[in-house]
């Protein structure tokens, strides 16, 4: 992505979201991930309980969005290694119950955007830079109301958190893909 300063300048309007509150439609959202097993092969996950919210202001700068992750509910699709991974030999979801991501900065323009931020997993907090695909806008005939699309993607080292648990066994990069779709603040758009 090119680095001027022009992005800073869009205007809010220009992705097009109506300044508001934006709640999360959990029912087409996901949060994803890939981890290396071994080195030779790749374990896919997901975490089922998100809560998400994302304010849109009058610009690119005045954008937020704030999550958090119920680390317990991790699903490999293998109940066995799920239960392990929640142990606290693993992740200890006893006493990091939540992984939580608070936006810093937005921007970008067109599909392109950038969410720079601070994830935080059991008091560790790391800066994470999420690449965005803005999927767009669209009235939904389910709900009759606005939804947008939003892909990002990013990674982080399982060490900067201190889960270093398992080297040689699971890789420290993991992989994270967001598939997120917001509700228009009730009472706006068309």
């Amino acid at each position: 992505m090119a680095n001027d300063n022009t992005s800073t300048a869009v205007t809010a309007s220009a992705l097009p979201l109506l300044p508001g509150d934006w709640e999360l439609d959990p029912l087409h959202s996901a949060v994803n991930f890939t981890i290396r097993h071994l080195g030779i092969a790749k374990v896919r996950g997901r975490f089922s309980e998100v809560k998400a919210e994302l304010y849109v202001g009058e610009s690119a700068d005045d954008i937020r969005v704030s999550a958090e992750i119920a680390l317990a509910s991790i699903d490999t699709g293998n109940a066995d290694r799920d239960a392990h991974t929640r142990s606290p030999e693993l992740l200890d979801v006893a006493s990091r119950p939540t992984m939580t991501y608070r936006s810093t900065r937005v921007s970008g323009k067109g599909e392109e955007w950038s969410m720079e931020g601070e994830l935080t997993i059991g008091g560790v907090a790391r800066p994470v830079t999420f690449a965005v695909e803005f999927g767009g806008v669209v009235d939904s005939v389910i709900d009759n109301r606005r939804h947008a699309g939003f892909e990002a993607t990013g990674e982080i080292r399982r060490s900067d958190f201190g889960l270093d648990f398992a080297p040689g066994l699971l890789g420290d990069v993991v992989k994270i893909q967001l598939d997120m779709q917001f509700v228009e603040p009730q009472g706006q758009g068309g």
